[in-house]
């Protein structure tokens, strides 16, 4: 899978990701460091990545946007070490790997994940 991480996301994380098979880019890597939220999402879109971010805002950004099938996962975690939320990730990526792949929004939280499927109200 193809993911672009926000900047809350540790390059860790990215690692750990790209170390899993997967194409993983960081905001930093680019220095993209002061991309608003809007330019997150179009490159998300123009890339066909997944967005990973501790940013509750990416989620509302997903519901207005009608007809961009991107995927966004969301952290709400009170243990953000790396090794706690590569755990949590993996466990999404094993269990919901269909649905990152159809569009939706997953919720991360310390003990389940909420996978709500895009577009929203169809």
């Amino acid at each position: 899978m193809r993911f672009l991480c926000d900047m809350g996301v540790s390059q860790r994380v990215v690692d750990w990701l790209r170390s899993n098979g997967h194409d993983a880019t960081h905001l930093g890597d680019e220095g993209l460091q002061r991309l608003p939220d809007s330019g997150i999402f179009q490159k998300a879109v123009a890339e066909q990545r997944i967005v990973i971010s501790f940013d509750l805002d990416f989620g509302e950004i997903v519901a207005a946007c009608a007809g961009n099938l991107i995927s966004v996962i969301l952290f709400r975690l009170h243990n953000t070490r790396t090794d706690h939320v590569t755990h949590r990730l993996a466990t999404v990526l094993l269990q919901s790997a269909d649905d990152l792949k159809a569009g939706c929004i997953i919720v991360i939280e310390e003990a389940r994940h909420r996978v709500r499927k895009l577009p929203i109200g169809s």
